[in-house]
């Protein structure tokens, strides 16, 4: 439970310094990014179960960066008032979170 909550909120934090660096993704606060974050999560989880753990979000590869990007960009349209990405920024995201992934991998694979 408490590495749950770690995961979640260092998402957060990712998120919000993502929104401070790059254009096209804005993030309204902490707990946006938190709720964001949590969004995220929850459509990474149902597209790996709808088409598979190959295509998951953290699957490396084009079609992992792929997914996530189209995942970062449909929780905009999920939390409207907290998430703001244009197609740019959820690539750029996408991005990003992947190579922090791929540095401070989030769980153990």
């Amino acid at each position: 439970m408490v590495q749950t909550i770690v995961r979640f909120v260092v998402s957060a934090i990712v998120l919000l310094l993502i929104s401070y660096l790059l254009p096209g993704i804005k993030v309204s606060g902490f707990w946006g990014a938190l709720l964001a974050a949590a969004v995220i999560a929850i459509l990474g989880y149902l597209v790996e179960l709808v088409l598979g753990e190959r295509v998951s979000p953290r699957s490396r590869g084009i079609v992992g960066f792929v997914v996530a990007a189209i995942v970062i960009y449909l929780a905009q349209f999920i939390i409207p008032n907290y998430l703001s990405v244009t197609l740019l920024g959820s690539l750029l995201a996408a991005l990003v979170i992947g190579l922090v992934d791929a540095f401070i991998p989030t769980e153990l694979r």
